[in-house]
């Protein structure tokens, strides 16, 4: 799985649409998936096929239904490569100012 391909998939706001909404209520359907939705059946396919592609989505087949899942192991692979090492500084920053104020509140 590349990352690129992530990325590609989370670019786009329909794509981000569905992982929210499979987020909210993992396991859907395609119908239940298009349900409320300004876009077609057609395009909700596509974006799923890229999302799978991206490894985002994986899906179960149950009797005839294919069933969609959100899959977060690239999200972490993102998160870990490219947030939590700015998140670090941050914190450590955030701990040293706390620190700091303590000091100043004792003297």
């Amino acid at each position: 799985m590349s990352l690129d391909a992530v990325f590609k998939a989370l670019a786009d706001p329909s794509r981000r649409l569905l992982l929210d909404r499979l987020y909210a209520r993992n396991g859907q359907t395609l119908g239940e998936l298009c349900a409320d939705l300004d876009i077609t059946r057609q395009a909700v396919t596509k974006h799923l096929q890229l999302l799978e592609a991206a490894n985002l989505v994986v899906t179960v087949w149950r009797g005839r239904e294919k069933l969609h899942y959100l899959n977060p192991v690239p999200l972490n692979e993102i998160h870990e490569r490219w947030i939590a090492k700015f998140e670090r500084s941050h914190l450590k920053a955030l701990a040293e100012l706390k620190k700091g104020l303590e000091d100043t509140n004792d003297e």
